[in-house]
């Protein structure tokens, strides 16, 4: 199992990925990434790479490319927690690469990069785009909301 801060660092980790594809923290971000990914064999490094371009391609191409990147953090979230499960001994290269890659963003990308922690029994309820509408629903005797999504509806 990841640890709270493995995952928090994936989290980051693919959320900073996305924010600089088609920026010009592309170049860095992705040779960064490649080289962690790398560590078993350049056939891995290669089909990440690949994996990489089509992904920046996509945004690069979208018509809105914000709509692109939040379709792909969770996907390289869980790419850089399988990574990190696998080796473990990579989260400080991670987290300097995430830094790196938030200092470089321009201004108007370092604003989509969002990284959001709950712990223990704590809700979040967060929206980058549009308005998000909450309509709590009956509290079970736990503090939960135990008549499912409670109205959550985002715009």
């Amino acid at each position: 199992m990841l640890g709270e801060v493995a995952a928090a660092l994936a989290e980051a980790g693919g959320s900073a990925l996305v924010g600089a594809m088609a920026t010009d923290a592309w170049q860095a971000t992705r040779s960064g990434v490649a080289r962690l990914f790398g560590r078993d064999g350049s056939a891995r490094r290669a089909a990440i790479e690949a994996q990489l371009d089509g992904n920046a391609a996509l945004v690069a191409q979208a018509e809105d490319p914000d709509e692109v990147r939040a379709s792909l953090v969770p996907v390289w979230r869980l790419q850089l927690e399988a990574l990190l499960r696998e080796y473990p001994d990579v989260v400080e290269e991670l987290r300097v690469l995430v830094g790196q890659a938030r200092e470089s963003l321009p201004a108007s990308q370092q604003a989509w990069v969002q990284t959001n922690i709950a712990h223990d029994r704590a809700t979040q309820n967060i929206v980058q785009h549009g308005t998000l509408h909450v309509h709590p629903g009956e509290q079970s005797p736990t503090g939960g909301d135990h008549t499912g999504a409670g109205g959550l509806e985002e715009r």
